[in-house]
């Protein structure tokens, strides 16, 4: 909005040309969403205390969780208004990049809603079905893969349903339309559910979020300049780097949330937050034709989704052929999702989220590393 309005102005004031620099409008992005977090967040966080829209906790949880019962949660609308919010003055509005992306958060951040408005406003257990929650992910997934195919985004590129190779120059895979429909619905729900799954101790999830936004910030500027995109053995995406508005406006989102969200938490962001990150991180994968960087990107994200996978596949077989009390002796972790695993094994919380930063900031920089890696 801010480049509509103030770039135009620049043959009178020519200060006003700074508006042209993605780079300038990035930083303006973040540092806007890092104040308007400071600013939103007490009182959505009173507002919420008063409605007692509170944490509820499983009872086979950790048993130090038992002393968040309460904690405000539905912080995920935080991180949503303060990261649509400063897109909308820093971006391009004429962008479709930014205007899939801001959609894509907006979209998986209703059903998040909708799943705890049920599960703590209306009281039901369960929240939202799991597979009605899934069919709305795999919706969104499967419009945007159509979206792609019938209005490509970077018309540069000879195929619409093709992807990229992390550590290959100049590799395009061309997937058939109905499996890059499919994988395009896989990538956004998979990672959707992924950050879900990750949001289980104070601070986790936004801090990864935060380090995996500002990874794909600078893999959506260096794919949008032709001459760097060239000089690095990669595909050039015309327009692409308006995307790095929005994910420097997450990044920024998830680094003022973690203020009010690191260890002792006073808000959690719910499904309401984690879902809507995670479907914008997926997007964002997509758009940039780079769903397997997102593999190591967000690494964290994937080793814990992992664990889910293991602990449950593995419990159903045992249970099937040695019975339910031999299966529940002989799991894989002690507790899944894998943070819970260090939890029971007696690693402090500050110290685990601690540790899984460092993770998370490592697979950032491998994920960096393949810019000039091919």
């Amino acid at each position: 909005m801010l480049y509509h309005f103030l770039y135009p102005l620049q043959e009178y004031f020519g200060a006003l040309r700074v508006f042209q620099y993605i780079t300038f409008r990035a930083a303006g992005a973040a540092a806007t969403a890092i104040l308007l977090t400071f600013v939103v967040a007490p009182p959505i966080i009173r507002k919420l205390r008063l409605r007692k829209v509170g944490q509820i906790i499983r009872a086979d949880g950790p048993t130090s969780h038992q002393s968040k019962v309460g904690t405000p949660t539905m912080g995920g609308v935080i991180i949503l208004l303060c990261t649509i919010v400063p897109t909308l003055l820093w971006a391009r509005l004429d962008n479709r990049y930014v205007i899939v992306a801001m959609i894509a958060t907006l979209w998986t951040g209703v059903i998040g809603f909708i799943d705890d408005y049920l599960k703590i406003i209306q009281g039901k257990p369960r929240g939202l079905v799991a597979r009605y929650k899934l069919v709305g992910q795999i919706t969104f997934g499967v419009a945007l893969g159509i979206y792609l195919l019938v209005w490509p985004m970077a018309p540069n590129l000879p195929y619409a349903n093709a992807i990229t190779l992390p550590f290959f120059k100049w590799v395009l895979i061309v997937l058939p339309v109905p499996v890059f429909v499919a994988f395009v619905a896989l990538v956004t729900a998979g990672t959707s559910n992924a950050v879900n799954l990750t949001d289980g101790l104070d601070g986790l999830a936004a801090g990864l979020a935060m380090i995996a936004a500002g990874t794909f910030a600078v893999f959506a500027y260096v794919i949008g300049r032709v001459d760097t995109s060239a000089y690095l053995n990669i595909f050039y995406l015309v327009n692409s780097g308006e995307l790095t508005i929005f994910c420097t406006a997450l990044a920024g989102a998830c680094l003022g949330f973690l203020w009010f969200n690191s260890y002792p938490a006073e808000v959690f962001m719910g499904d309401t937050g984690s879902l809507a990150v995670g479907g914008a991180l997926g997007t964002v994968a997509i758009l940039l034709k780079s769903e397997f960087l997102l593999l190591i990107v967000g690494g964290v994200f994937v080793a814990e989704t992992v664990s889910v996978i293991l602990q449950t596949g593995v419990f159903k077989y045992r249970k099937r052929r040695y019975g339910a009390e031999y299966a529940r002796e002989h799991r894989v972790f002690r507790m899944a999702p894998l943070h819970h695993h260090f939890e029971k094994s007696g690693w402090a919380e500050p110290l685990i989220v601690t540790r899984f930063y460092i993770l998370g900031i490592f697979c950032a920089l491998l994920a960096l590393a393949t810019l000039k890696i091919r």
